[in-house]
């Protein structure tokens, strides 16, 4: 039966005319796709790599980049005052230019806080946010990328229900990937309370082809509190995060913040709560507060906005250090910007160190971050591997003043494939709180040497295989 079909087949195209129209098929659908991508205009390196995949991998690769390749969002956004002329006091001229970019970039005006406190890990964080749930009168708002239906997360459903049952407008953004393990019976006695949730890029079965579902996440943790008490930082909500529950619990860091500052991150709420509901973006009036001591800028970043303020502001912020750069995060895969930033730093004899974690939870990025340690170490960047736990902090510090503290890590995805935000101060009481936390995880941190071992086959060569696609990490 089957050498007929193939007679048949043989019949009717000879093999020449066969390889003809699949070397015809395979032209048109590289040249077609092809087009497609370099008229997105990304970086020259990750277009080529784009390009010789699709090639090497016909169709599949194509499935590949509709699911997994570079998209742009288009949403409805909140317009947002923006303002050159009514910033804050700041310290210095590169000061304010940084919070000129960060209006530029975001459409968020500079603004204040009355009180920022500096909560370092989860135990901490979960206590103070508890203790504000409870206090709430009017509207809490939470957005993040892991909640967990464990008994951290257990115990900031059970403080939110309450709350809905006592009137307050409850609403939860979670993230479909991050939040997976949170099914519709664990958050349900919140809705039966009166409040509601809502995923952010949920993958509908039936629907796998709408794009974007799987590569572009919310990672932003994000809490509104009545309009003026507000958190944000890189701590989710998870036993994984709670030191008080596990010995092995994230290292982290977390700012609660009271002030005007708050209308800014519930813009960023509202906006994304908006766009996964499809509910008509609304904010509640604004509450009239007096300018708070601390300056602060908030920046937002992700797939909808082609400027990239976070990573603009990094790499502007190390460019304008006078003294010294410390950055602290736990997933390390600078660009090309980032990395002239800290080397040009380092050259000109400033006080650079980066702090990652000695082993991150992917073993990938882990070899990826080290192939660049090198070309840091030559420069004169002090680097240094925190081995106690898993390194979460994103931070930067930056002579005296500038500190930047935040959702994004330092690498291509947060910068350019996730939602983020992240909170600039031009703040020296944050800056030395910030140092000496620093300070404390360089207690705890050796220091990488140029002369350290590197074989061949289990060092050099997995880095440099993790380099190849750093990019797309």
């Amino acid at each position: 039966m089957l050498q007929s079909l193939l007679d048949a087949w043989y019949a009717l195209f000879d093999f020449h005319d066969i390889r003809w129209y699949l070397g015809v098929g395979w032209a048109v659908y590289i040249i077609g796709l092809g087009g497609w991508i370099v008229l997105q205009k990304r970086e020259p390196v990750a277009t080529l790599s784009w390009l010789f995949g699709l090639a090497l991998l016909p169709y599949i690769g194509f499935a590949v980049y509709w699911w997994l390749g570079p998209q742009r969002i288009k949403r409805h956004r909140l317009r947002r005052q923006r303002s050159r002329t009514s910033h804050p006091a700041a310290s210095a001229s590169d000061a304010r230019e940084l919070s000129r970019l960060g209006t530029a970039t975001t459409g968020l005006p500079p603004t204040t806080a009355h009180e920022v406190r500096m909560l370092v890990d989860g135990a901490a964080k979960y206590a103070a946010l508890l203790a504000d749930i409870a206090q709430a009168h009017t509207s809490i708002d939470l957005e993040y990328y892991i909640f967990s239906p464990d008994q951290t997360g257990t115990a900031v459903r059970d403080a939110l229900i309450e709350r809905a049952r006592a009137g307050v407008k409850v609403r939860l953004l979670l993230d479909a990937v991050g939040s997976g393990r949170c099914k519709k019976r664990f958050l349900q006695p919140l809705v039966d309370a009166g409040g509601e949730y809502a995923w952010f890029h949920p993958m509908r079965f039936g629907r796998i082809w709408r794009r974007p579902w799987l590569n572009m996440r919310t990672h932003r943790k994000i809490v509104v509190i009545d309009g003026h008490v507000c958190y944000t930082g890189g701590i989710n909500v998870t036993d994984e995060e709670n030191e008080s529950l596990r010995p092995d619990a994230y290292r982290d860091v977390h700012m609660r913040l009271v002030g005007d500052v708050a209308r800014s991150l519930q813009v960023l709420f509202v906006e994304d709560w908006s766009y996964a509901t499809g509910q008509p973006p609304s904010l509640p009036p604004p509450r009239h507060v007096e300018g708070g001591a601390h300056a602060v800028q908030v920046l937002s970043s992700g797939p909808d906005s082609p400027w990239e303020a976070i990573h603009r502001m990094h790499v502007a912020a190390i460019h304008a250090a006078r003294r010294r750069v410390w950055l602290t995060t736990p997933y390390f895969v600078p660009g090309e910007a980032a990395m002239m930033a800290l080397t040009a730093a380092a050259l000109a004899g400033l006080d650079v160190r980066l702090l990652v974690p000695r082993m991150s939870d992917s073993r990938v990025v882990t070899f990826a971050a080290r192939s660049y340690f090198d070309d840091l170490l030559a420069a004169g960047v002090r680097v240094y591997e925190y081995g106690p736990r898993m390194l979460h902090s994103k931070t930067l510090l930056v002579d005296d003043n500038m500190v930047m503290v935040g959702t994004a890590n330092f690498d291509h995805r947060s910068f350019r494939l996730n939602f983020e935000v992240s909170l600039a101060f031009d703040d020296a009481q944050v800056a030395s709180e910030l140092e000496r936390t620093i300070e404390a995880d360089l207690a705890h941190s050796p220091r990488v040497r140029e002369d350290r071992p590197r074989p061949l086959w289990t060092v050099r060569l997995p880095e440099a295989l993790a380099r190849l696609v750093s990019p797309i990490l």
